[in-house]
């Protein structure tokens, strides 16, 4: 029975050796722009510091994926779209009450950062890709920079397909349009996204905030902290690895189960102990989430396109002014 973001089965959590946890074991190396998991973070930093140069991937819903980079060629020549119409802007009004902000979602009631635009420009930025269609234009959300994840899901069971993201902030705009590609085509757990699979797909980004170093590898709550770990496996090396928020509640595990499932993923293989875990260094952190699916993308375009009064189609990356 596929579990939730994962998308793998429930794993079996022990204190000793074995497969790691959901996605297999990963590993970081706790040094920047070193592959999944491996940034470098700034222990109860803001999330919008300064965007880093270089930036590091890392992966908050399981498994490895190695190093990774938006770059390439286009998907293919432009094709037959079924893509409807595009709209010259978006906002958050007139959208399907399928669409979910997701648990973590929020900070203090503050206003949202997060908006269903987000989710549209991450679908835009991979139709165009796809397509070989010019990529889009530079969308109307804010540019602010945050740590930010870029997840697919894909089906009725929305298994996981892809989710790399950055604990470096990056300015919105562009770091989207680079984790949009990077968690579609570079994630190493699956092969790169295709055309035939973008209608079953589900969009969400994930903005990250609130950074707070604790003393106790306790002191989270399951379902509203992301938690990112370091600690030095059994042959010395620094290793690092994170879950987002939603996943130690949709694969229905504990704090100790999170945490060795945890430690799993960032490549540790001897027997775990309690006071093991006491040296582990945790860091939890919250999220601001948007999930859409292509569906609600697709209906969200048809609105904005006929209350803009477009009369005729426009290719996809004419959508923004």
């Amino acid at each position: 029975m596929a579990a939730g973001c994962c998308g793998v089965k429930k794993q079996k959590l022990s204190g000793s050796p074995g497969s790691g946890g959901p996605g297999g074991v990963g590993a970081g190396s706790g040094m920047a722009g070193n592959g999944h998991c491996g940034s470098e973070l700034g222990i109860g930093s803001s999330a919008t510091v300064a965007a880093a140069a270089n930036v590091s991937r890392a992966n908050g819903l399981g498994g490895p994926g190695g190093n990774v980079s938006s770059s390439g060629s286009s998907g293919g020549s432009s094709g037959t779209s079924a893509l409807s119409p595009s709209p010259a802007g978006y906002s958050s009004s007139g959208l399907s009450p399928n669409l979910s902000s997701g648990p973590g979602s929020g900070s203090g009631g503050r206003k949202m950062v997060v908006s269903a635009e987000m989710c549209c420009f991450c679908f835009d930025v991979l139709y165009c890709h796809l397509y070989g269609y010019q990529p889009p234009r530079t969308p109307r959300f804010t540019n602010d920079p945050y740590p930010l994840f870029v997840t697919w899901k894909i089906g009725r069971d929305k298994r996981l397909r892809g989710c790399i993201g950055t604990f470096s902030a990056m300015n919105l705009h562009s770091g989207l349009r680079e984790y949009t590609l990077t968690s579609a085509l570079k994630d190493s757990r699956f092969p790169p996204m295709t055309r035939d699979e973008l209608p079953r797909l589900f969009c969400s980004v994930s903005l990250l905030t609130n950074f707070e170093d604790v003393g106790d590898y306790l002191d989270w709550e399951v379902g509203v902290h992301g938690i990112r770990i370091e600690f030095f496996n059994e042959k010395g090396s620094k290793r690092t690895a994170t879950y987002l928020p939603e996943v130690a509640k949709e694969q229905g595990w504990d704090h100790i189960q999170t945490i060795d499932s945890l430690l799993r993923k960032g490549g540790y293989k001897a027997p775990i102990t309690n006071d093991f875990r006491k040296t582990i260094k945790l860091t939890r952190y919250r999220s601001e989430k948007m999930t859409m699916g292509y569906a609600e993308y697709i209906a969200h375009r048809q609105h904005h396109h006929y209350q803009n009064g477009i009369g005729h189609p426009l290719p996809p990356y004419n959508h923004y002014s």
